[in-house]
C-alpha cells in the first residue's frame, strides 16, 4: 500500500498521479481508514470475526472478465460517492486505486496490491479505479447481504445520517495535519 496526495493533473485515471506529497498509514487511521497487510486469507477471516462481517463474494474487474462494459464500468466507480455501510476491500490479485476526500476536500491516492485489505467508513466520499494494467481481483466483505449502493456526491448528501456521523468521528487531528 502507498498513500499519498493525487496530483490533479488531466490525464487517464488509471495513471499513478502522484504528487510526491506521502501520507501516513497512521493519517489514514484519523480519516477512519483501516489498513492491514494480510498474507492469508485465514488473517482476512479474523478480522472478519472481530468486525462482524458475515458474507463475502469475489469481483474481477477487468475487460476479460467484464467485456464490453469494461470501460464503463470502471467510470461508474471513478464517480465521487460514499455508502451507507462500510466498504471493505482485500485485493486477491492485480492493483487498484482508491481515492478518498481529506478535511480540505483534496483527493488522497491510496494504492492497492495483492495482500492488501482496506476499511472504508460508511459516510466518506470515495472512488475506485483500477491502474494502467487494468486488472484487478478482490474479495468484497459486508456486514448483512451483499450490496453494493453508491450515493453520487450532491449538496444534500451532505445531511445524509452516515456522511454527518462519518464528519463527527473522524478524528480532529485529521483537520490540522492538511
Amino acid at each position: 500500500m502507498k498513500a499519498y496526495y493525487y496530483d490533479d493533473t488531466e490525464g487517464d485515471q488509471r495513471l499513478d498521479h502522484d504528487s510526491g506529497r506521502e501520507i501516513s498509514t497512521s493519517y489514514l487511521t484519523q480519516l477512519g481508514i483501516l489498513y492491514h497487510r494480510c498474507p492469508s486469507v485465514s488473517a482476512v477471516d479474523e478480522i472478519a470475526e472481530k468486525r462482524s462481517y458475515k458474507n463475502r463474494d469475489e469481483i474481477t474487474v477487468s475487460p476479460d472478465k467484464m467485456g464490453a462494459v469494461y470501460e464503463e464500468k470502471v467510470k461508474m466507480f471513478f464517480n465521487e460517492h460514499l455508502h451507507e455501510d462500510e466498504e471493505i476491500r482485500y485485493i486477491l490479485d492485480g492493483d487498484g486505486f482508491f481515492d478518498v476526500r481529506d478535511p480540505k476536500d483534496e483527493w488522497v491516492r491510496i494504492r492497492l496490491e495483492k495482500v492488501d485489505l482496506i476499511i472504508l467508513p460508511s459516510g466518506i466520499y470515495h472512488r475506485f479505479t483500477t491502474d494502467s494494467k487494468n486488472y484487478i481481483k478482490a474479495m468484497r466483505l459486508f456486514k448483512d447481504e451483499p450490496k453494493w449502493t453508491p450515493l453520487n456526491r450532491a449538496p444534500d448528501l451532505e445531511n445524509n445520517p452516515h456522511r454527518k456521523s462519518y464528519l463527527q468521528n473522524r478524528a480532529p487531528e485529521a483537520e490540522m495535519m492538511t
